[in-house]
């Protein structure tokens, strides 16, 4: 098996934190997005990361690749059984990526990718404007939804690894959330991001 992506992606991530959590052995391929590498365009046509060949069986889509990883090595299970809480992990997944991400990731692309990767100058008004305006609305209502280490049915499962992937990057830009202001989410985004799997994810290749 191998998956394609440079783990500094929160959605390369995730399948690392899954298949660490499940204990697939894979073989990490730390691709950039739009790598012309032909294996990698054949798995992601629209050549986004994360991709995956398994053994033949071509597949991109974080979301995706995890469901189909579900299926195939079950144990442990990362999404629940019962239909309230499956749908709420369904939530919290798609709330990751579309909600969270986009905005998560402006501080890294500014202070990083920008003068790192881009040769190019950081916006601190865009880090500004996101850390004051931008993050607090979803900052307030994941306070109000987390009640325990895990978001659904007390237990670790998809909803934690997409709703906390992209807090790396932040931290990766200089930023944290401000425990005095949203004290159950500071605390829960550091638990989550110290698991293990999280630091085995974290330590993969850049590329």
């Amino acid at each position: 098996m191998k998956l394609y992506g440079t783990s500094l992606s929160p959605f390369v991530r995730k399948v690392l934190v899954v298949l660490a959590e499940k204990g697939v052995e894979v073989q990490h391929v730390p691709l950039r997005f739009h790598d012309p590498d032909p294996r990698f365009q054949a798995a992601s046509p629209l050549g986004k990361i994360p991709a995956l060949d398994d053994d033949g069986f071509l597949l991109a889509d974080s979301s995706a690749i995890i469901h189909y990883l579900e299926r195939k090595h079950p144990e442990p299970a990362m999404l629940p059984a019962g239909a309230q809480d499956l749908g709420r992990a369904i939530w919290f997944d798609e709330l990751g990526d579309t909600e969270l991400f986009p905005v998560l990731i402006k501080p890294f692309v500014q202070r990083v990718m920008r003068p790192k990767m881009m040769n190019q100058p950081c916006d601190e008004a865009v880090v500004a404007k996101c850390i004051g305006e931008e993050l607090p609305r979803l900052y307030d209502y994941l306070e109000a939804q987390i009640d325990g280490d895990f978001l659904v049915g007390g237990t670790f499962g998809l909803a934690d690894v997409s709703v906390a992937t992209s807090f790396h990057n932040l931290r990766l830009a200089g930023e944290t959330v401000d425990a005095g202001r949203w004290p159950r989410l500071a605390a829960y985004v550091t638990g989550i991001l110290e698991r293990p799997s999280f630091r085995t994810a974290i330590a993969a290749r850049q590329g």
